[in-house]
This record gives C-alpha cells, sequence and structure tokens, in this order.
C-alpha cells in the first residue's frame, strides 16, 4: 500500500474508533501515532514529536492558570456575583448574566474550567429561583462554546488553528483576534437562546444536583451546635494574657465554661507560639452571661449580639476552615480519646466537636467507635494535607468546599496578576504563548498559589495526550500528500463555486465530524485538509482556518460532542434527543458567520 494510502486507512480507522466509544480516547490517539510509525508513514522520532509540541505544553499550562483562579477562589466569587445579581423573576436578566459570565471566563480558562466551576452555582440558583435547571445549563454550556471563540485561550483548537496558520507561513492569530468573531458568535448565540430557548428546552430536573457548598460554615456550625454557646473572644491589648503562656487560660471560676481553643490571630489555626499575643482568639463553650463575664474581667473583645455570626466567620474564612469526618471500620483510632479543644497530633487542626449518631458526645465519654463524626477546623493547608490520613473519611473536600465557599481566599490577587501577565505577554507577542503559559504556570507554583503536585492533578491529561498523539496524524498527512489529495476532492465537489463554497465545505464535514468525535481531534485531522484547500484555489488560509475554529467550536447537536455537552446531561435532565433542538438554530448561526462574516475580516 501507498504512503496515502496507510494514512488514509489510520484517519479511517481512528474516526470509527473514536465514534465506537469503547476505547478511552487516549489509547486511541495513541494507538493512530503508532500505527504511522508501525507502517513506516513515519519515523519514531515524528510519531512521538506531538508530545513535546509546544503548542501541546501551553495547552497544559492552561489547566494549570485555570486551577490556580478556582483554587484561590475567584471563580467562586463570579458565581457569588452571579446569585446576587439576578433577579428573581426576570429571566431575561437571569440569562444574560449566566451566558456573559461564562463567556468571560471561557475565553480565559477553557470551556471545561467555566462550565465546571459555575455548573453547581447554576442549579442551586435554579433551584432557589423555582426554574428548571434543564432552561439554564443547556445555555450555560453553548454559551460557553462561543466564549471559547473571544480568546487564544479559550480552546486547545484555537492553539492549533494559531499555530498551524504560523507553520503555513501567513502568521499565527494574535491573542484578542479571535475576538473579532468570537463577538458575533457569542450576541448571535445568546439571542437565539433569548428567543427561542424557553420553547425548544424541556423542563426537567435531573436526579443529580451539585452539591451547594455556598452555605458550608452555617450548616457545620448549626450541626455541631456551635452556633449556640460557643464564643469567640479576641485578646485585647489591655488583657493579661498578653505575653503570657497559653496554660494559665483558666476557666474553672466561671462555673460552665469551658476553653475549647485558642487560635493563632492571622490565619486562624492553633496557637503554635509559646505566648498569646493580641489579636489571637479563644474559643469558649458556655452560657452567655458567663461568658460575657469571663470576657469583661480577662479583656477580651466578645459581642454577644454577634457571637454565632463572630463565631462563623472566625473558623471558616480565607485562611482556615471546617472539616467534617467519619470514623470508619478498621480505624486506628477506634477506641481514641478526644475532646473538644484537642490538638491533633500534627499541631495543625483542632477538634471542635464530636458527635454519634448525631448526639454531642461529652468529654468525659469522648472514645471514638466507628461511626462517630469530629469537626475539625485548622488552616486550608493544614486541611489538605492531614485529611488524607486513611484512619478517617472526609465527608467533604477542603479544596472543594473552600473552591465554592471562599470567595477571593488566599492567593487571589497573586492569581489575577498572574493571569493578566499572561494575556500582557500573549496579546503583545513578546514571547511565544508556551512560554508565557510556561512562566505562568511557573509563578503559580513559586507564589504559593498552587503546590507542584496540586498542578500536575490541575493537568487535564486526557487533551494533552490526545493532542499529542493525534499531532503526527496531521504531519503524516502533510508529508504523504493524503491532505492535499482530500483537498483536491474536496475542492472538486464545490466545482467553480469559489471560496465561499469551500469554507462551507470545510464547515460541514468539521462539524458533522465534532458531533461524533473530540473537537480537538476534529481539528487536527481538518486543519491540514483546510491549508492544503486553501493553497489549491490560490487563496490565503487565515479565513480557511478560522471558520475552521468556529466550526469546531459549534458542537451543540449531541451530548457526545465534548466533555461539556455530556457535563450537563444528568443535572439538567436531559435525554440524547434534546441537544439537537436549540443546537440546530445555533449551528446554523455558526455556519453564517463562518462561511460569509469570516472572510469579511480576514480577506480570501
Amino acid at each position: 500500500m501507498s504512503s496515502i494510502a496507510i494514512t488514509a486507512a489510520v484517519i479511517v480507522g481512528a474516526v470509527v474508533l473514536f465514534v465506537w466509544n469503547r476505547l478511552p480516547v487516549v489509547v486511541v490517539a495513541m494507538m493512530t501515532a503508532l500505527a504511522l510509525y508501525a507502517t513506516g508513514v513515519l519515523s519514531v522520532e515524528a510519531a512521538l514529536s506531538g508530545l513535546g509540541d509546544p503548542a501541546v505544553i501551553f495547552i497544559a499550562t492552561l489547566f494549570i492558570i485555570s486551577a490556580g483562579l478556582e483554587a484561590t477562589g475567584v471563580t467562586a466569587w463570579a458565581g457569588q456575583f452571579l446569585i446576587t445579581k439576578a433577579g428573581k423573576e426576570n429571566r431575561l436578566r437571569l440569562l444574560l448574566l449566566t451566558m456573559s459570565l461564562v463567556a468571560f471566563l471561557t475565553a480565559l480558562i477553557s470551556v471545561n474550567g467555566a462550565v465546571a466551576a459555575l455548573l453547581p452555582v447554576v442549579v442551586v440558583m435554579a433551584v432557589r429561583l423555582k426554574r428548571a435547571p434543564s432552561q439554564l445549563l443547556m445555555p450555560l454550556v453553548f454559551s460557553a462554546h462561543a466564549g471559547s471563540m473571544l480568546a487564544l485561550t479559550g480552546t486547545p483548537v484555537n492553539v492549533l488553528v494559531s499555530n498551524a496558520a504560523l507553520e503555513a507561513g501567513v502568521g499565527r492569530f494574535g491573542f484578542f483576534e479571535f475576538t473579532l468573531v468570537g463577538v458575533p458568535l457569542l450576541l448571535g448565540a445568546m439571542a437565539i437562546i433569548i428567543l427561542f430557548g424557553e420553547r425548544l428546552l424541556p423542563h426537567r430536573s435531573g436526579p443529580s444536583i451539585p452539591s451547594d457548598f455556598s452555605r458550608h460554615a452555617l450548616t457545620l456550625v448549626e450541626q455541631y451546635g456551635l452556633s449556640n454557646g460557643v464564643f469567640q473572644m479576641r485578646v485585647r491589648a489591655n488583657s493579661p494574657y498578653v505575653g503570657a503562656s497559653p496554660d494559665i487560660v483558666n476557666v474553672a471560676g466561671f462555673p460552665g465554661l469551658q476553653l475549647v481553643a485558642i487560635q493563632h490571630g492571622n490565619d486562624g489555626g492553633p496557637l503554635r507560639r509559646t505566648t498569646i499575643s493580641e489579636g489571637d482568639y479563644l474559643i469558649i463553650r458556655g452560657e452567655a452571661e458567663t461568658a460575657a463575664a469571663f470576657a469583661a474581667e480577662k479583656h477580651l473583645a466578645f459581642r454577644q449580639e454577634s457571637a454565632a455570626t463572630d463565631l462563623q466567620d472566625t473558623l471558616f474564612n480565607r485562611n482556615s476552615g471546617l472539616a467534617e469526618v467519619i470514623i470508619p471500620p478498621r480505624s486506628g483510632m477506634i477506641g481514641t480519646s478526644v475532646f473538644p479543644g484537642m490538638v491533633t497530633e500534627s499541631g495543625d487542626l483542632i477538634v471542635m466537636a464530636v458527635q454519634r449518631q448525631g448526639e454531642d458526645l461529652s468529654p468525659d465519654k469522648a472514645v471514638l467507635e466507628v461511626g462517630d463524626t469530629m469537626l475539625l477546623q485548622g488552616t486550608w493547608k493544614a486541611l489538605d494535607i492531614h485529611l488524607n490520613d486513611p484512619n478517617v473519611l472526609v465527608v467533604n473536600s477542603p479544596e472543594l468546599v473552600r473552591r465554592q465557599a471562599i470567595p477571593m481566599g488566599t492567593g487571589a490577587r497573586s492569581a489575577i496578576i498572574i493571569l493578566i501577565a499572561m494575556v500582557l505577554m500573549l496579546a503583545t507577542g513578546i514571547v511565544p504563548p508556551a512560554i508565557a503559559g510556561l512562566l505562568a504556570a511557573g509563578a503559580m507554583v513559586l507564589s504559593g498559589v498552587l503546590t507542584v503536585d496540586q498542578s500536575f492533578r490541575a493537568i487535564h491529561w486526557t487533551t494533552v495526550i490526545l493532542v499529542g498523539a493525534m499531532m503526527p496524524l496531521s504531519t503524516a498527512m502533510d508529508e504523504t500528500g493524503a491532505a492535499s489529495l482530500l483537498a483536491e476532492a474536496l475542492v472538486g465537489a464545490v466545482g467553480d463555486a469559489g471560496p465561499y463554497a469551500l469554507l462551507a465545505g470545510l464547515f460541514v464535514l468539521t462539524a458533522v465530524l465534532g458531533q461524533l468525535i473530540s473537537n480537538t481531534a476534529t481539528a487536527l485531522i481538518m486543519i491540514p485538509i483546510a491549508v492544503a484547500a486553501a493553497n489549491s484555489i490560490g487563496v490565503s488560509p487565515r479565513p480557511v482556518l478560522m471558520s475552521v475554529a468556529v466550526a469546531a467550536a459549534a458542537a451543540f447537536l449531541t451530548p457526545i460532542a465534548t466533555p461539556t455537552n455530556l457535563m450537563v446531561m444528568a443535572p439538567g435532565g436531559y435525554k440524547f434527543g434534546d441537544y439537537w433542538k436549540l443546537g440546530l438554530p445555533l449551528l446554523l448561526w455558526f455556519f453564517l458567520v463562518a462561511t460569509f462574516y469570516v472572510p469579511l475580516i480576514w480577506r480570501f
């Protein structure tokens, strides 16, 4: 067989396996690269070159930037802003805010990151406003697809198209150059959703609804009885405790009072200094009048009328948080005596309360058994590190809770500054995109926004490997002439109809294939064909490549077209056939923009 025939067979085989969907996409992608090597189409270096390509590295760094914004509560702030500003009865305002916000976030942190961040917020908002989640979740995802065309960082396809333009000798697309096509795509999509969405979308609620942690602190404080009878007192400058050892704090002279914890004033964690300083906190349990008398005698700041709010803010804030754990069977902690106020062995966490079957255990009876629950308090970093202990089961991940419940947390300012710096580097082109991404990702780690392990976990390796392993297929299509052959067939099919017909044909092929397999994989197959077709009829590859990017973003007709389409299927109660009803008008709009508007901006 000729190299062209082998390459064509590999393409067909890859598409069939993607559609079959029985094998992981990364396995299919790696099989594609290995098949090109095994058949002699590519050398081993060429077959594996995609895994080290600058575009792949840049895509990987974008996941780290996205994780940094999410971990520091920037996306949580955006979600709370959405809930605050959304009108209860105004459907138009609700949709406009939701679609605008997700499109803006998508342009910065990609489709997957933006939808994952706002999905629980939108579901909770729908429940609170007594609206069907199905009326909001598909508009959320489809607006994100349109928003992905607002900037270079919106989707991996944009990065691939920009690199292809550079390799074709017409210069890469600028960071905000995508905005020229992204704005009309988004405005048209929003108009279609607002005008026809209510009639074309079902009115359902899904069986699975993401957890809402926006009021998590209040829930835990009430569950463990900390809202009544537990008080937070701040050490004043004239308190006799300033400069003294924590051991001298004694509430024995105040019947019914119990010292729960002494906390560091800066981060809310257990006090690890040998002396108490102004601004540190004492957590006291007991009657309000007795607590007030103790505070007055020891010169401690104490507001009885707002004690519950003060305590909640002290225990659950940007620096520190709460976590609920369960004692599982065969735990090494079974039989251990614990009590409220006890500091764990690490010295980083405080036991705030212990319950058995929903009832508080008194300190003299707190010997742990299977199924007991404990409420722990400490810094977010300490909770992340120490709750990986197999002796306890964490009810809700502290990392997940912090991302939803703590807007603009520790490191948020650094994360935003790093994002702005990366955008400026990309917009000005002073360094290649891969370098800008690496510098930004490195800054996220060096500034303490993310740890190295968190950075590794943040990368969506399926996407990275998929792009890296499929890139050699594009190389093979170029080198063997398969792309030129397919391009000639496409040009022959459109005849003398001109470049507009070529854009229409490329759009249809890309969009149809993109409903069945990953739009990233689709772009990698279609990009070399598009460039070859443009060269064949003597037009610039720029409008042709941008048209392919628009078509790849038009993944509206099936839930399997993108991970985000599938992500909202269960929470929205959608069925397979629900997607095309709203998706088809949007697909037609994207077709019009790709075929007739794009050439007005990027001339043939």
